[in-house]
């Protein structure tokens, strides 16, 4: 048969078989039994050549694919004779081989027994749900599935679940990877000592078949894979993989047969001489040669060679098919990266919208070429491997290979094969259209294999896998350089990566460059790499390629047009390319021993930097307006001097350059800071917004330990090395503003315009005390880091637990062992904050559970500095100021506006003790003497924040001052430069009371200085010069030299000359003398000219001014030491921790008297001095400021005082004419026949045009509505056990017993059997689907409406609502609306008028009801005339009618019925009454009118439904009110029999037949009239109730009552004993069968209890509550009286009284009897026997019905939604799963209806219905709407409400009181309860619409 089906393909024929051709599997088995016997023989030769015949005949490689090739058409029409039938012939022979003529299955069963596997190792592919315990991992990359989680303990372990994204494998029972105690029960033991050795003839057939089977599998490989011209297109590939995919999934299949098999495998695989015999092409088989020379073109194209090919190195003729790779064929012997094949010519074309730069060659000859360009296969595997790869990972070869991996064996064989085959990955990954794709299988392949440190040692050591990866990732980059631009952009030799490249734009890189982090994270690895050196310079070139990469050039003038966003792929390659390796190379240098590891990175980092700084030509000054943000090799460095000095204890200096390299190496991390002030500055607008996401990306939590600590450490270190006088001034010079540090009151900035100098002014100071006062790198531990880093952000905002995580800087290398979650986090975290619980607000958004800073953090660890460091948004600054305002003022610490508080500083380490020179430098001094001075004389610029920094700078001096002044220190000085004019020495202790008598300013010409007459010696304030892009310095000889002009740049350039002529003596012609140039001024500015200003200040005394400045008085300042001595002694005063300028000022004059004798003695003086007034106007605009601060405060408090009021005012008079509109009291009708003394008309307030006034006929107002349909009430069950959400295959959930259902039931039977018009009168409807009608209570004209609606429609803005379907919003209140309901027009009238006791007996009212009812149209509006009221009326009736399906409108049996109608009208009033008593909990025990009342609109609702019903006049002969009323004579009894009687009374729902009768009288209502109604009802009530106890008593019972009720039959108060009507009823109903059939069915019906008269009368009660309830309620919406509270247990007497049941309110002495409210209207015993015989009539056909139909199940709890579980995870596992029912597919998104249970596919194509989607459709069954779905995969909750939908949020939280959407964290999550109440409130009162606000459409598409 195979060969027949060989032919019909049309494949060459193998040669005919001597065996017999096997036409059916029996033969099979046969001839497989016969081959194995004549194997097991000791001389198989021959069968051994037998089963190669069969196998070539079989296996005959050339079938399938030549016929895919040849004629897919004739394939694809052929159907089963196609390719598919002759694989599969070849399977099942397979098979049939394997088991040696047994069955296969059998089989199977035997293999597995021999398993002995103790590792899972189950492998899943993307998406698959797997579990992470760090508490159990060794490695970080450890995965559990789910079944080996659950079934190990990890209780308290940090563990979540998560998603896989690349796919991975189960490590359950690898030690190397976890700890043993987190196996799970089946891993735990090692079993491989008791399973029994593998009979060697099971698997003997295996062996001899399996190895032709894989020679198979490549030979189709091989031919599938065709290499035209072109790169095969995906289309292909894929074809050929699907006809392979029967093959590979039997060898998955093979290998889960267990370790037996697996082991057979990989001697298979792995053996060379099979594959040499098979594969070589040396055979005289010309279909094998055939397959040998694809295999070899194959290898050719790839680029690569095969070394016993003739084909010499190198010798790749360029042709268009040599190279399809992009990857530039790096052509050995050339030895340059050429560019061979033309698609990366094309490449380059498409490249030049990038910037037009050409990409740079490199040579590579000095790469080892045999890893880049060799590859020889010996084996099956390698070769299945390279074919894996060729066809770019197909995921069932992929899940082949690694389900093999348990077997050690073969995981050491195929991890050196992968590491051989890696760059020829790295050549497929770049070229691949689905880079994304492949990259995630690559890695779901080298993640098992790297994370074994065994392994990854033994294949390091064997296979030099570090060379390899390295080299590759630097071919792989080398692709895509450019030239930088950086510097020197003519002469730079230094090449960066192209970051526009697709490389780098789709994160091509990261499979390799994850490995390498992989490999790095262990010890053993780590060490060879950081020993190799040649590895090292390797590593640096690769680093190198980076540093400078996306420079960004400052735009001058116009707007950049198109703003890159190539920033993302930088920051993402310098952190995933660079920094991880880094951090992980980090966490190996951790110990003394390790020194000799820091040193050989630090030097050729150092070394690589010489070269950078060569290439790009550096000398010293940057380029000007360009900034890169990626400086990785100086981070490299920054990064390892840190951990040498913290953990190695080496001395820095050993590790430090020269001082030249160190002012160059500060140059780049400096400009960088200085940029980001400028981009804050808004100086580089012009650039776009990117490049401001750049400066935020490079602080923000992810990057900033990566990239701006190392830089600021770096600029600690080389400021602790260098001259600080020369490094200040490099500061302000970097910042741009030396100009503006002038004693003059006008400079000129030649290189900053005037408004971006405060804020580079505040950017410069705010840097130095950062550089300052960080001590991250510089001392601090690991713990107080942490806490400062916590501060800081829970300062900023309350915090989640999970954002905290997030953006507290962790150790970013995500293999250093325990993450974030570590103990250490949470212990910080609960001393220093306080965990707030989420809580609900009144809106209902819903909060989650923060965690805020506790009180003392605020006091004593708040850190502004750090807070600034720290933030990405500059208003998170201000946030952090205003919580510390306000806890300053709340624990009545401080009252006014505080500024940043100074926090004392963890110690600094010994080696950066030279930071602290920088404070104590006479620049530094002379800068802040500038600015302290231009403060007090309020220049123009200068704001608090800069003040606040100059004091701090002074307090950060004093802090770390040297022990002892010493003011010799000036005569040391050498040469003198002239800032020695300002300071003696450069002690700030001692410089503070240096007076400055005068200062030599260059003013422009025409600043104020220069104009006055008097010499220069003026009190005028200015020293500026030009020259310098720096400060001035002053000079002060015995009290009479003048402080002399001082060029910062020149200074600073002396300096540099000084040191380079130190270091070399060639250096001299470095030093350009393009200088002077560069910063000259232009020529338009005016001349300057020098002026000399008298100063006469010293710091203190500045310091003291600027106290009577702040505070607005003259001698503010009195030294405290001079009240307490005390204050000397011990220093620190709580009082001066916290407050503003003015307590700073006295904090640092307190410290300055503490240092120095000479000081305190100073300020003394200074303070005993009278202070003259500095220029009068000058303080005038101070006193402005200060004086009337509280004066403006006091009068902002008053306005504000009366301000509210008005609003108060304003707010109560709106709430009362909202009132009056609500309450119901106001619209009561009034009885048209009384002569009344005044009629008021209601009066209503219109929202849109804001006139008053009462609605008219012709000008109707209407109240602003929502109609909704509505299934609550549906879902009340009688049983009081919760339903609950299933979660295990057993529980179900089966709704027959939800109110819809017993209702449907009950309207359904009596449809059987009654009179379709009656049926329709006798039960109620709108259980499910009843329209409920809610309103907000505002009212508008229906005209004003119209026009409103209009408005809407012109209104293009996106609402939440659809205008079309008559939705809008409530004008005044916003709340969503979809109706306007008409209100009648009727007169106000005094409440009294109704209560007057009628003194008509009921007789005379039961008459002029039934006359009333009898005439039609009574209505004082008349129907005839159309006015605009009727016109309205009609309108709202259709919109109620439309609100919800027709299903749930119709149902009688023949449509269009009017009967229909008029039962659809009184359910509406039914459902809306159920449903009020439903929100006022289902009882009206507490009275009053609550919120349900205040928002009823049930008076209006019933205006415009009475109108309606009266245009349908009941069936005359059959009216119930004759019936209740009037006994008939017996023969109209008998009828005609044919047709179907009408329903019996006592089947009516007493309550429909109340709305019915109200609803048939004219409005408005007499209230006489409506007791008499429900005087008469209750008659019927009460006997339905004592039947219907009849029914559920035993026969026993029935019989003693029928006796004792004889007894007492004429006794005087017959008609109101319960117990004389019992019996009656009982000895009436006997007379029919309805007693009868009691043995069959009694247990069924009636559990028999035995009654006693107060369970009776209970039973009684019960069975008329309800009754009484709706009709309290209906009084209460018609007459406006108040609903009583009561007890429960007293609700029926106190309602029948308020009804007027009872006849004056009862006496409670003894037990309240219910047959008391009776009033029959004839007599009792006459009636009731009337009403029974209709039963009898009836049950003497259908006994069992007529039994069914009298219990009326009438106590319905309230509705609830489904309970859900405690965890979370219970309901994950189940349902996440599940198929659904529909499709029987696992939906992608499952969710399921929190009020039924059922289980929906969300936007499931699979189950959609006439393009509705299952959730849409489910909501419109299941609740008329209303949706409530909770969404599996995200543990959200959905609402769908009719056309829109809104996500709620999520009823699980976390342990920290988080959601977690979407499962992205995975933490285990609970119930809470708190949020759950909430959704089911909303559902219950229906106010989705109103609380929630984010609703969009969903187009039926959920």
């Amino acid at each position: 048969m195979a060969a027949a089906a060989a032919a019909a393909v049309g494949g060459p024929q193998a040669p005919q078989p001597e065996l017999p051709a096997p036409g059916l599997a029996l033969d099979k088995a046969a001839t497989a039994a016969h081959l194995k016997a004549a194997l097991s023989r000791p001389d198989n030769r021959a069968g051994a050549e037998e089963l190669q015949a069969l196998l070539e005949r079989v296996l005959s490689a050339e079938r399938p694919l030549a016929a895919a090739a040849d004629s897919e058409e004739a394939a694809a029409a052929g159907g089963g004779g196609g390719p598919g039938a002759a694989e599969e012939e070849a399977l099942e022979w397979c098979k049939c081989l394997l088991a040696g003529g047994g069955g296969y299955e059998e089989f199977c069963a035997a293999v597995r027994a021999y398993d002995p596997a103790a590792l899972c190792g189950l492998v899943w592919t993307a998406n698959f749900v797997a579990y992470r315990c760090r508490t159990c991992g060794i490695s970080p990359c450890m995965s559990l599935c789910a079944e080996c989680f659950h079934q190990g303990d990890h209780t308290g372990h940090d563990f979540n679940m998560f998603r896989s994204q690349a796919g991975g494998a189960c490590d359950c029972g690898d030690s190397n990877v976890m700890r043993e105690s987190g196996f799970c029960r089946r891993h735990q033991i090692k079993s491989s000592s008791n399973i029994p050795c593998v009979p060697k003839d099971l698997l003997m057939m295996s062996e001899f078949v399996l190895p032709r089977f894989i020679f198979c599998l490549i030979q189709y490989l091989r031919e599938g894979y065709s290499e035209p011209a072109d790169v095969p297109s995906e289309k292909d590939l894929n074809k050929v993989l699907q006809l392979l995919e029967p093959q590979i999934s039997f060898l998955e299949d093979l290998t889960k047969m267990g370790g037996a098999m697996r082991s057979v495998l990989t001697q298979v695989l792995t053996n060379q001489q099979n594959y040499k015999d098979l594969t070589s092409g040396l055979g005289e088989n010309a279909c094998a040669k055939k397959s040998h020379e694809k295999y070899l073109i194959a290898l050719k194209s790839s680029g690569l060679t095969y070394p016993e090919d003739k084909l010499v190195y190198g010798i790749q003729e360029p042709s268009a098919g040599t190279s399809t790779l992009a990857v530039q064929g790096f052509a050995g012997a050339t030895g340059t990266l050429g560019q061979l094949d033309s698609s990366d010519e094309e490449d380059q074309d498409g490249s030049q919208g990038l910037g037009k730069r050409k990409r740079v060659k490199l040579s590579s000859s000095t790469k080892d070429q045999s890893i880049m360009d060799v590859l020889k296969h010996k084996s099956f595997l390698e070769e299945l491997l390279f074919w894996t790869i060729k066809y770019e990972f197909p995921q069932k070869m992929v899940t082949f290979l690694l389900n093999m991996l348990p077997d050690q064996e073969y995981k050491v064989a195929f991890t050196k094969t992968f590491v051989q085959h890696y760059a020829f990955i790295m050549k497929t990954l770049k070229k691949s259209h689905e880079s994304d794709t492949m990259s995630n299988r690559i890695v779901h392949i080298s993640v098992q294999l790297f994370s074994n440190e065994e392994l990854a040692r033994q294949v390091t050591e064997e296979c030099q896998l570090l060379d390899i990866m390295v080299t590759v990732l630097l071919y792989m980059m080398e692709s895509c350089l450019i030239k930088s631009e950086l510097q020197d952009e003519e002469n730079s030799l230094h090449v960066v990566v192209n970051c526009g490249e697709a490389l780098l734009k789709n994160n091509t890189y990261w499979p390799l460059v994850s490995d390498f982090i992989n490999i790095l994270s262990h010890q053993s690895v780590a060490k060879r790499f950081l020993e190799d050196h040649g590895l090292l310079v390797t590593w640096m070139n690769f680093v190198s390629f980076f540093q400078g990469m996306n420079l960004n050039k400052r735009e001058l003038n116009e707007h950049v047009e198109f703003e890159s966003q190539t920033y993302y792929a930088a920051f993402a390659a310098e952190l995933e390319a660079c920094a991880q390796p880094m951090w992980g190379l980090l966490s190996h240098c951790k110990v003394r021993e390790t020194q000799e590891y820091t040193r050989n990175v630090v030097r050729y980092c150092l070394e690589a930097l010489q070269d950078w700084f060569d290439a790009i030509n550096f000398v010293d000054e940057p380029a000007p307006n360009q900034v890169t943000f990626h400086l990785p090799l100086h981070r490299y460095y920054a990064m390892f001097l840190s951990k040498a000095v913290k953990c190695q204890e080496l001395d820095l200096d050993s590790v430090l350059p020269d001082q030249e390299m160190l002012m160059k190496l500060m140059i780049h991390p400096l400009q960088i800071q200085a940029s980001l002030a400028e981009i804050h500055s808004n100086m580089w607008v012009r650039n776009g917004l990117q490049i401001k996401g750049q400066a935020m990306t490079y602080v923000q939590s992810h990057f900033c330990n990566s990239m701006i600590d190392p830089d600021i450490y770096l600029l600690q270190v080389c400021a602790s090395r260098l001259d600080p006088d020369y490094f200040i001034s490099s500061v302000f010079e970097r910042f741009k503003v030396v100009d503006l540090l002038t004693m003059a009151s006008q400079h000129q900035n030649t290189v900053l315009d005037a408004e971006h100098e405060r804020s580079m002014l505040e950017g410069a100071l705010t840097f130095l005390v950062i550089l300052l006062s960080l001590r991250l790198h510089l001392g601090m531990s690991d713990d107080e880091i942490l806490r400062a880093e916590m501060v800081a952000q829970l300062c900023m905002n309350d915090r989640t637990h999970s954002s905290l995580l997030d953006l507290i800087p962790e150790n970013p290398n995500p293999k250093s062992g325990i993450i974030p979650g570590s103990y250490s986090f949470e212990s910080v975290l609960s001393a220093v904050a306080d965990f707030k619980a989420p809580v609900f607000e009144p809106g209902g958004s819903m909060q989650q559970g923060m965690y805020t800073p506790k009180a003392e953090v605020w006091d004593q660890e708040f850190d502004p500095v750090m807070v600034i460091l720290r933030t990405v948004y500059r208003r998170d600054v201000q946030s952090a100021m205003d919580r510390y305002t306000a806890f300053l003022k709340q624990s009545g610490k401080f009252p006014g506006n505080p500024w940043p508080p100074y926090k004392k500083r963890t110690p600094l380490h010994p080696s950066y003790k030279g930071l602290m020179r920088l404070l104590h430098c006479k620049t530094l001094h002379i800068v802040l003497f500038t600015l302290l001075y231009k403060i007090l004389m309020d220049h123009q610029n200068l704001s608090e924040h800069v003040l606040c920094m100059v004091l701090y700078l002074i307090e950060l001096g004093l802090e770390n001052s040297a022990d002892e002044e010493s003011d010799e220190e000036a005569s040391l000085c050498g040469p003198e430069r002239c800032h020695d004019s300002w300071f003696p020495g450069s002690n700030l202790v001692s410089n503070m009371r240096h007076f400055i008598n005068y200062v030599r300013v260059r003013v422009p010409e025409t600043a104020p200085e220069v104009k006055r007459e008097s010499p220069a010696s003026t009190s005028s304030d200015s020293l500026g010069s030009l020259q310098s892009s720096r400060r001035p310095k002053v000079l002060q000889r015995e009290n009479s030299g003048t402080a002399q002009v001082f060029s910062l740049v020149a200074e600073r350039r002396k300096k540099f000359q000084e040191i380079i002529n130190r270091s070399s003596s060639e250096a001299n012609q470095v030093v350009r003398p393009k200088t002077s140039s560069k910063w000259s001024a232009p020529g338009s500015a005016p001349q300057l000219t020098t002026a000399i200003l008298e100063i006469k200040e010293s710091i203190l005394s500045l310091l003291i001014k600027l106290h009577h400045k702040l505070s607005g008085k003259q001698n503010s300042y009195y030294p405290p030491w001079l009240d307490d001595i005390e204050i000397l002694i011990q220093p620190e005063i709580p009082k001066y921790n916290h407050g503003d300028g003015i307590t700073a000022v006295e904090r640092i004059l307190l410290k300055a008297a503490l240092q120095s004798r000479m000081n305190k003695r100073i300020i003394e003086e200074i303070c005993r001095k009278v202070t003259p007034p500095v220029p009068p106007k000058k303080i005038t605009a101070a006193e402005k400021k200060t004086l009337d601060k509280e004066e403006r405060r006091q009068k902002a408090r008053e306005r504000q005082q009366k301000l509210l009021a008005e609003f108060a005012s304003r707010q109560k008079s709106f709430m009362e004419t909202a009132m009056d509109v609500d309450s119901p009291e106001n619209d009561i009708p009034m009885e048209i026949t009384t002569a009344e003394p005044q009629v008021s008309e209601a009066v209503y307030d219109c929202v849109i045009c804001g006139q008053s006034g009462p609605s008219s006929e012709d000008r109707p107002t209407g109240l602003v509505v929502l109609l909704q349909a509505s299934s609550v009430l549906g879902q009340c069950r009688d049983n009081i056990e919760p339903k609950t959400l299933p979660i295990t295959e057993e529980e179900q959930i089966y709704p027959w017993d939800t109110c819809a259902a017993v209702h449907d039931v009950r309207l359904s039977l009596l449809q059987r059997y009654f009179k379709d018009s009656s049926c329709l009168l006798a039960i109620s409807i709108g259980w499910e689907g009843g329209v409920y009608v809610q309103t907000c209570g505002h009212t508008l004209h229906i005209d004003c409406h119209k026009s409103y609606m209009e408005s809407l429609r012109n209104d293009q803005v996106l609402q939440g609502f659809s205008v079309d379907k008559g939705e809008f919003t409530c004008p005044l209140c916003r709340q969503f609306a979809n109706s306007v309901l008409p209100c009648y027009p009727g007169s106000n009238v005094e409440n009294n008028l109704w209560q007057r006791p009628s003194n008509r007996s009921i007789q005379d009212l039961i008459k002029e009801v039934e006359e009333l009812q009898g005439q039609p149209g009574a209505f004082p509006v008349s129907i005839i005339s159309e006015t605009n009221l009727s016109k309205e009326m009609e309108s709202v009736m259709k919109d109620i009618k439309n609100t919800t399906q027709k299903k749930y409108r119709d149902y009688s049996k023949t449509p269009g019925s009017p009967d229909n109608d008029f039962l659809f009208m009184y359910s509406v009033a039914r459902t809306n009454l159920e449903l009020e008593l439903i929100h006022r909990g289902g009882n009206l025990c507490s009275g009053g009118a609550s919120t349900a009342g205040k928002r009823s609109c049930l008076n209006q609702l019933f205006h415009v439904l009475a109108l309606h019903m009266r245009l349908y006049s009941i069936d005359s002969e059959y009216s119930p009110w004759r019936k209740l009323t009037q006994l008939e004579e017996m023969n109209s009894q008998l009828g005609n029999e044919e047709q179907q009687p009408e329903v019996p009374i006592l089947y009516h729902d007493v309550t429909s037949l109340l709305l019915v009768q109200i609803l048939m009288m004219p409005q408005p209502l007499r209230k006489d009239h409506f007791t008499c109604i429900v005087k008469v009802l209750f008659t019927l009530l009460y006997t339905q109730a004592l039947a219907a106890l009849s029914v559920k008593c035993s026969e026993e019972d029935r019989a003693a009552w029928k006796h004792t009720g004889v007894l007492k039959k004429n006794t005087c108060d017959a008609e109101k004993s319960y117990k004389i009507l019992l019996s009656f009823v009982i000895s009436e109903l006997s007379k029919g069968k309805l007693y009868h059939e009691e043995g069959t069915q009694e247990c069924a019906m009636v559990s028999p209890i035995s009654w006693s008269p107060e369970s009776m009368e209970k039973y009684l009660q019960d069975f008329c509550l309800p009754f009484l309830r709706i009709t309290s309620l209906l009084q209460h919406h018609l007459f406006g009286e108040d609903l009583p509270s009561c007890q429960e247990e007293e609700e029926f007497s106190v309602l029948s009284s308020c009804l007027g049941l009872l006849p004056t309110f009862y006496q409670t002495d003894h037990p309240f009897i219910s047959a008391s409210c009776l009033e029959w209207p004839v007599p009792a015993l006459s009636i009731i026997s009337q009403w029974c015989s209709e039963i009898n009539a009836f049950t003497e056909r259908h006994a069992e019905q007529g039994k069914a139909l009298l219990i009326q199940e009438s106590r319905w709890k309230l509705p609830h939604l489904l309970q859900l579980p405690e965890n979370y995870n219970t309901i994950f596992q189940y349902y996440h799963r599940k198929t659904c029912s529909v499709c029987t597919k696992v939906p992608k998104d499952p969710a399921v209806c929190l009020v039924c249970g059922t289980f929906v596919c969300l936007k499931g194509l699979c189950c959609k219905q006439q393009s509705y989607c299952e959730c849409v459709l489910h909501s419109q069954n299941c609740g008329a709407g209303t949706g409530i779905f909770l969404l599996i995969n995200a543990s959200v909750i959905i609402i769908i409400r009719g056309h829109r939908f809104c996500l709620w949020g999520s009823v699980y939280l976390d342990a920290h009181g988080e959601e977690d959407r979407d499962l992205r964290r995975g933490k285990p999550l609970y119930i809470c309860k708190e949020r759950y109440k909430v959704l089911e409130q909303q559902w219950i009162s229906h106010t989705f619409d109103h609380i929630n606000k984010r609703w969009g459409p969903h187009y039926n598409g959920l």
